[in-house]
């Protein structure tokens, strides 16, 4: 080793400056393949397979080791300029800052992916808080790396920061709601993934397919991709569809519109031909009861038709709604609300609402199923000389003219 100092002190003074950084990069160099291409790679089988991200962990805090050598053997190099011995040493420090802030980045992401395979990560998301996390970290690797390259006290740094706070509130405003909003979305059980929303004022109409700090996206039923700003879901109106889909069946809110015109009382022979409905025989059998009592009771003898009570087409027809509806097999009425009811009548006629629920919150299937029961009821309707209202088309235009030309030739020929 004697031998060695002395034929380097042999040597001239750049070529011992020379010699020293060369000996200097060989052992950060050494150390940096030792760290990464054999310490790791036998630790490799121990780490988590599932994801890269811890790897890149461990990768970037043995980044830190050769720069810590450099840091510390700089001062060992001979007939360098002091200001060179500086910078080297303060680069160094300032790259060692970066290395273990980003190891702790990315060792915050393994442990958000990590919760994310727990079953309750789907209720509770932490993606928000590990990403306030990381630009905590972040900034105090900024103001780290600052004060080490300008080698002054981070301390000095900081005491500045009062005077721009103004400024950082207006940078971060956006990252300062997205955090509260984050906040008060996970604790209050408001938004999850895989929930479906509507979002009109944003045009969302899809599942959310991921929550983060400053963003929602919601993947459309079109397959279009929509990202919200996460505050906007608290400040504005949505509509998450997460509460049917967990109590097991879709509302059906749909009506008939009835004709006014097709609307009258049911002769005592009609309303015996529709005992032919399985359906409706013990209603009919109900209500003719209740009416013939009623009549006699109130009528006393009297046999003028237009003050007794009778059954109307109308009135029988929602009678075999609600008993269609009650029978039908993919209609759940022990668990939700079923009933047809009238509602007031309009320029387009008497709605026939029908309110009901599907045993199923598929929407293929509920679809299939709803179209279903309008298919039969819009063909059925007929059998109590029921008209269903529809504005005038260019085939009702074509048949009036029709039916007036022939009026026409009947008159001439009479």
């Amino acid at each position: 080793m004697n031998e060695l100092i002395q034929t380097l002190q042999a040597q001239p003074l750049w070529a011992q400056s020379l010699i020293g950084l060369v000996l200097l990069g060989s052992a950060a160099v050494f150390v940096n393949y030792v760290l990464k291409h054999v310490i790791l790679r036998i630790a490799a089988p121990y780490l988590d397979r599932k994801t890269k991200t811890i790897d890149k962990a461990a990768a970037w805090l043995a980044t830190a080791a050769p720069l810590l050598i450099i840091s510390q053997g700089i001062s060992l190099v001979p007939n360098l300029p002091e200001q060179v011995y500086d910078i080297v040493r303060n680069t160094a420090q300032a790259l060692i800052v970066v290395s273990v802030a980003m190891a702790i980045v990315r060792a915050l992401a393994y442990a958000n992916e990590v919760y994310e395979r727990l079953p309750r990560a789907k209720n509770r998301p932490i993606k928000g808080f590990v990403q306030v996390v990381k630009i905590i970290v972040l900034c105090g690797a900024a103001i780290i790396l600052v004060s080490v390259l300008i080698d002054e006290s981070p301390l000095l740094l900081l005491s500045g920061l009062g005077a721009i706070t103004a400024v950082l509130l207006l940078v971060f405003k956006d990252t300062i709601l997205s955090l509260v909003a984050s906040v008060q979305l996970t604790t209050q059980d408001m938004l999850r993934v895989g929930d479906w929303i509507t979002m009109d004022s944003m045009q969302a109409d899809g599942d959310v397919i991921d929550i983060s700090l400053h963003t929602v996206k919601v993947q459309n039923f079109d397959k279009t991709i929509v990202t919200i700003p996460t505050h906007r879901l608290v400040s504005d109106s949505y509509q998450n569809w997460r509460g049917m889909s967990e109590a097991g069946g879709r509302r059906i809110k749909r009506s008939l519109m009835i004709d006014q015109n097709s609307i009258r009382f049911l002769s005592d022979e009609e309303s015996v031909g529709l005992k032919k409905f399985k359906i409706l025989k013990e209603y009919l059998a109900e209500k003719r009861e209740e009416i013939a009592e009623w009549n006699a009771r109130e009528l006393e003898g009297e046999d003028a038709p237009v003050n007794a009570r009778r059954l109307t087409n109308f009135g029988t027809f929602r009678a075999y709604v609600n008993a269609y509806l009650a029978w039908h097999p993919r209609l759940n009425s022990e668990k939700f609300t079923m009933m047809v009811r009238q509602l007031p009548p309009g320029p387009k006629g008497v709605p026939l609402e029908l309110y009901c629920f599907t045993d199923t919150t598929n929407w293929v299937e509920f679809e299939g199923v709803q179209a279903d029961i309008f298919d039969h009821l819009i063909a059925i309707c007929h059998e109590f000389d029921l008209a269903l209202f529809q504005e005038p088309t260019g085939r009702d235009f074509s048949n009036m003219a029709l039916a007036h030309e022939t009026s026409a030739s009947d008159n001439e020929g009479g």
